[in-house]
C-alpha cells in the first residue's frame, strides 16, 4: 500500500480525473452540499444574467468586458474549490485501481466437509465461489484466495501487495496471529484457512470502498464548521444587503458585480473550498500510514485523545518472551521439574510455550503418556496445562497457581515466593508449576523493551496524552517495566474486564480513550474504546470491533495515528484562520473603493492605494479565486505538527496563519491591481 509513485501531488492523470470531476461537480445537487460555495455558485448565475441584461442595452451595470471579467473570475473560483475536492478524491480512486489488481480472480482449493469431517478430496474453485465458514488449502507459492483465518498449520506470508513491506510474516494457528488476508502470498509450509467474510465484505473490498469515498461521511467537527460556515456567510448576505441603503444615502450607485463580489470576497470561500478536500486527505494519510479507518470520525478523533491503553507485550517490550532459567523448588530434582514444563507446554501455540520446551532441550514425545487431556490458558485461570492417568500439571501466574494449592490445602513455598519475587523485580515473567497441587517451582520469562520506546512515550506526554500499559503480568513486574519505558500508569493481571472498566472509567471522566489489540479478547475493549486500533494480523473479532486496522501490525502505530489525527484538527483550524483573516484585506480592498467617490474621508481606509472602484474589485476576485489552487497543497499534505502543546500550538497558528493570512492578501491584492492596472 506505501505506492512511491503517489507521493506526487499533482500526477496528470490523476490531474485530468480532478479537472474533469471540477465541471461534474457544478451540478447543483453536488454544489447544495456546500453552503458557502453554493452561494458562489448562485452569485454565479446571477452575475451571468447580468451580462446578458447589459448586452441587450442596460449602461447602469458598467461595462459588458468588467461584469464578463468578474463572471468568469466568480465561475473559476467555483472550479478551483470543486477541483480541490476532485484531486484529492482521484488520489483514492488511484489507490483503490492499485487495490483491484490486487483483488484479481484466484483460483482456491476448497476442501469439502461432509458433517463435522474434513473430506480429502480437493477442488479447485475460483475465490468468487467461497462463502463464508469454507475451508481452503494454500501451499507455498499460492495466492492466499480470500480473507480468513488458519485453523491448522503455520506459513511464512508475503503481504507486500497490501502493507507494502517485502519482508515476509510467520502466520500460524492458534494464538493472535492467525488472521490471513486474501491477495498476499504463501511462501512456505502448507495451512488450512476458514473463510471469515462474505463476498463483497472482504477487508480489499471495504478497503476500496473506503478510499474511492463511497463510505466516507462529515465528521462531527467537520459538520460544525460547516454550519458555523453558513452561519458566517448568512451574516455576510445581511451585511451586503444593508450597503444599499448606506449607498442611496451617500448617492453612490453600487453595481450588482460590486454587491456579489464584496459578499463572496467575504465569505470564507477559502476554508468552504478546501473543507472536503481536507477531510478527504485526512483519511488518505492515514492510508498512507498502512492505517485503514472505517470513518473518517476515527481519524479525526485520534486527535483528541487523553489516554492511550498500550499492551506491554509486542508493543512496549520485543515481545515473544522467552523461557533463560528453571528454578526447581527445595526438594524438587531439575529432571522432575524440568519434565513436567515439557508436559504442560505439549499444546502451549505461544512463543512462551514453544521457548520453554526449546530451553528444556527435550522433544515432548519421548514421554511416552496414555490419553492426556490439555487444558488451554483462559483470561481467568491465568494458568495452562496437562492431565493424563492421575496426574494433573499446571502452568500458570504465581497467584493462580498459589490459589489453586492452597485451595487443596497445600503450602506454597517461602523460596518460590521469593524465587517470584526476584524475577518480577528484574523485569521478568515467572511461571510457577505444579504438580498434583504441588510447587515444582519457578519458569523465568525475560522480554526486552523495545529500543527508543522512552522517547515516544515523551513524545506523546507533550501532546497531553496519559499512557497506561496493559498486561497479564503481576505488578512488581508490570512496575518494573513501567518505570523502565515511561508509562504514566499500568494495568497488572488484566483481565479483558479490567481493560473495559479503565476505559470506561476514564470516559466517564470526560475524557477520550484509544487502545490497540489484536485478540479476540481484545474486542470487547477495543468496541469501547473511542479510538480502536486493531492489527491486521489479529483476530477477525478484533478487526470488526475496532474502527482501525493497522495492516503493518505495528503496536506503536497509535502514536503515529494520533499525529494524523492532530495534524487534520489542525491543517482544518489553520486553514480557517487563514481564510477569516483574508476577509479583513478584502474588506479594506473593496469597501472603501465603494464609497471614495462620494466620501474622500474613506481614501485613508485605501491602505493599498488601489487605482479605482473596479480594479479593487477585480483584484479581490481574483485573488479569492486564486488562494484556493494555491493552498491545495497543503490541504492534502497537512499542516506540520509539533508536540509543543495546546497553548503553544494556538499562539504559533495565530502567528503564523492568522497574522499571515492578513498580511499575504494585502501584497496579493495590491500586486493584481498593478497587473489589472496595466493589462485593462
Amino acid at each position: 500500500m506505501k505506492h512511491s509513485s503517489n507521493n506526487k501531488l499533482f500526477q496528470s492523470s490523476l490531474v485530468k480525473e480532478a479537472l474533469k470531476q471540477s465541471f461534474i461537480k457544478l451540478s447543483p445537487a453536488k454544489m447544495f452540499r456546500n453552503p458557502v460555495m453554493f452561494t458562489v455558485w448562485i452569485g454565479t448565475l446571477v452575475m451571468a444574467g447580468v451580462c446578458v441584461w447589459i448586452a441587450t442595452g442596460e449602461t447602469h451595470q458598467g461595462s459588458l468586458a468588467y461584469n464578463v471579467i468578474v463572471t468568469t473570475v466568480l465561475f473559476i473560483t467555483l472550479l478551483f474549490a470543486n477541483f480541490a475536492e476532485g484531486i484529492a478524491e482521484a488520489r483514492g480512486k488511484a489507490q483503490a485501481d492499485s487495490l483491484r489488481k490486487t483483488r484479481e480472480e484466484t483460483p482456491a482449493k476448497w476442501i469439502q466437509i461432509v458433517g463435522e469431517m474434513y473430506v480429502n478430496e480437493i477442488k479447485i474453485v475460483p475465490s468468487s465461489q467461497l462463502k463464508k465458514s469454507d475451508l481452503f488449502l494454500c501451499e507455498a507459492g499460492d495466492i492466499i484466495p480470500s480473507d480468513g483465518e488458519i485453523i491448522e498449520g503455520l506459513a511464512t506470508i508475503d503481504e507486500s501487495a497490501i502493507t507494502g513491506e517485502s519482508a515476509p510474516v510467520i502466520r500460524e494457528a492458534g494464538g493472535d496471529k492467525s488472521s490471513v488476508t486474501g491477495g498476499t502470498k504463501v511462501l512456505s509450509d502448507k495451512i488450512k484457512v476458514r473463510v471469515t467474510t462474505e463476498q463483497g465484505e472482504s477487508f480489499l473490498d471495504k478497503m476500496i470502498a473506503l478510499v474511492e469515498g463511497a463510505s466516507r461521511q462529515k465528521t462531527p467537527n467537520e459538520i460544525a464548521l460547516t454550519i458555523l460556515l453558513a452561519g458566517f456567510t448568512l451574516v455576510f448576505v445581511i451585511v451586503t444587503v444593508t450597503l444599499k441603503p448606506f449607498g442611496d444615502y451617500a448617492q453612490t450607485p453600487i453595481t450588482i458585480a460590486a454587491f456579489i463580489s464584496l459578499f463572496v470576497c467575504l465569505i470564507p470561500t477559502t476554508i468552504g473550498g478546501l473543507l472536503s478536500a481536507i477531510g478527504i486527505a485526512g483519511m488518505d494519510r492515514a492510508l498512507r500510514a498502512n492505517v485503514i479507518t472505517k470513518s473518517g470520525k476515527a481519524v479525526e478523533t485520534a486527535g483528541d485523545i487523553d489516554v492511550l491503553l498500550l499492551d506491554k507485550t509486542g508493543t512496549i517490550t520485543i515481545g515473544n518472551r522467552k523461557a533463560t532459567h528453571f528454578y526447581p523448588a527445595n526438594g524438587i530434582e531439575e529432571k522432575q521439574f524440568i519434565k513436567a514444563t515439557v508436559l504442560s507446554s505439549m499444546a502451549d501455540e505461544t512463543p512462551e510455550g514453544k521457548s520453554i520446551i526449546e530451553l528444556a532441550g527435550i522433544n515432548p514425545l519421548t514421554y511416552q503418556i496414555q490419553n492426556p487431556r490439555f487444558i488451554k490458558f483462559t483470561a481467568e485461570t491465568r494458568s495452562s496445562g496437562i492431565e493424563f492417568e492421575h496426574t494433573k500439571i499446571r502452568k500458570g501466574a504465581s497467584d493462580a497457581i498459589r490459589n489453586l494449592v492452597e485451595k487443596a490445602g497445600n503450602i506454597f513455598p517461602a523460596e518460590t515466593a521469593e524465587q517470584v519475587k526476584i524475577i518480577a523485580s528484574n523485569g521478568g515473567t515467572p511461571l510457577v508449576v505444579a504438580e498434583n497441587e504441588n510447587v515444582l517451582g519457578v519458569i523465568e520469562l525475560q522480554d526486552i523493551i523495545k529500543p527508543g520506546i522512552h522517547e515516544r512515550f515523551d513524545r506523546l506526554r507533550k501532546m497531553g496524552i496519559k499512557t497506561v500499559m496493559v498486561t497479564g503480568d503481576n505488578p512488581l513486574t508490570a512496575k518494573y517495566i513501567a518505570e523502565k519505558a515511561g508509562v504514566d500508569d499500568f494495568i497488572a493481571e488484566a483481565k479483558p474486564e479490567d481493560k473495559m472498566n479503565y476505559i470506561r472509567k476514564e470516559q466517564s471522566s470526560g475524557r477520550l480513550v484509544a487502545m490497540m489489540g489484536d485478540g479476540t479478547n481484545d474486542a470487547p475493549a477495543l468496541a469501547q474504546a473511542d479510538v480502536g486500533v486493531a492489527m491486521n494480523s489479529g483476530t477477525q473479532a478484533a478487526k470488526e470491533a475496532g474502527n482501525m486496522v493497522d495492516l503493518d501490525n505495528d503496536p506503536t502505530k497509535l502514536i503515529e495515528v494520533v499525529e494524523i489525527g492532530k495534524q487534520l484538527l489542525m491543517t482544518r483550524g489553520t486553514l480557517t484562520t487563514f481564510s477569516i483573516a483574508n476577509d479583513v484585506a478584502k474588506y479594506f480592498a473593496i469597501v472603501p473603493a465603494l464609497f471614495i467617490a462620494s466620501i474622500p474621508a474613506l481614501q485613508g481606509l485605501n491602505i493599498m492605494k488601489l487605482h479605482s472602484p473596479e480594479t479593487a474589485i477585480l483584484s479581490a476576485v481574483i485573488f479569492n479565486a486564486i488562494i484556493i489552487p494555491l493552498l491545495i497543497p497543503l490541504a492534502l499534505r497537512g499542516v506540520a505538527y509539533k508536540p509543543i502543546g495546546a497553548s503553544a500550538l494556538l499562539r504559533r497558528n495565530l502567528l503564523i496563519y492568522g497574522l499571515g493570512g492578513v498580511i499575504v492578501p494585502f501584497i496579493g491584492i495590491k500586486l493584481i491591481d498593478i497587473l489589472v492596472t496595466i493589462f485593462i
